[in-house]
């Protein structure tokens, strides 16, 4: 289980997350809401033990987050992750697997077993041979995700992984994410703009604005009253043809659900 106890997070004198507590469960899949500058990324990198806390404790199975936690799989956004290049999807994930060692290093034949192997759970073993350069958005995300699978992490911290993909793209990306929760028996933690894609995959939705969070099942959060209290003006939410879409005055709301 990952839990925050009374959690601040503060950034040039604003607090970007204040006195949070709550839990995820071993093996669900949440989805991580909020417009820009909310503190998803910076939730992510505070439960990678990267961000400083100004007040609380974040506990990751069982023990203090931590740089270097081998348990969390971490794919961040990526706009300036995946530069083009003529380096090979394999080599990008043997450096990263380098990066895994502990103690004595890996051999070339269990190097390659174990890049082989992350790139086959993503569908991409063709990506191997594949520069940078040629890949899709698509496949760019895939090599990224394999990236996140090296060293069986228990927990996958997805930064946007939908970024700059196609409705298509996007519905392949989360099932391959669903089908990869339920094989490897991960929790996932899934940071979006909208809610709409996630809608037939994540068990529960947290909700970050203002420096507030709400975590708790779709119906509960993603309400009128919910996002009112949240953003602090009001907030109408409807629901049609099982889309959730938000109506309001303020731009910022629109990044969670279609707005009409």
């Amino acid at each position: 289980m990952i839990s925050l106890q009374n959690v601040t997070i503060s950034r040039g004198g604003q607090d970007v997350l204040r006195d949070i507590s709550l839990a995820f469960r071993d093996s669900e899949f949440v989805g991580v809401l909020g417009p820009n500058g909310a503190g998803k990324t910076t939730l992510f990198r505070a439960i990678l033990g990267l961000q400083p806390l100004s007040a609380g404790r974040i506990e990751v199975f069982g023990a203090p987050a931590r740089r270097g936690n081998q348990d969390i799989g971490y794919m961040p956004q990526t706009r300036s992750t995946l530069p083009p290049s003529n380096i090979c999807g394999f080599d990008v994930l043997a450096n990263a697997a380098r990066g895994h060692e502990f103690g004595l290093p890996l051999s070339g034949g269990r190097l390659r077993e174990e890049v082989m192997a992350a790139l086959e759970d993503v569908d991409g073993v063709e990506l191997a041979a594949r520069p940078l350069a040629r890949l899709s958005g698509g496949q760019r995300q895939r090599l990224l995700l394999a990236t996140a699978l090296l060293g069986a992490p228990k927990l996958l911290l997805l930064d946007e992984p939908l970024i700059s993909l196609d409705p298509a793209a996007q519905a392949a990306m989360i099932a391959l994410i669903a089908r990869l929760r339920r094989s490897r028996n991960l929790t996932v933690l899934f940071a979006a703009h909208d809610i709409n894609p996630l809608l037939g995959s994540m068990d529960r939705v947290l909700y970050l604005s203002g420096g507030h969070a709400a975590l708790g099942m779709v119906d509960e959060v993603i309400t009128s009253e919910g996002l009112s209290k949240l953003y602090g003006s009001e907030i109408e939410v409807l629901r049609a043809g099982g889309r959730i879409f938000v109506l309001s005055d303020r731009p910022d709301a629109h990044h969670a659900c279609d707005h009409a």
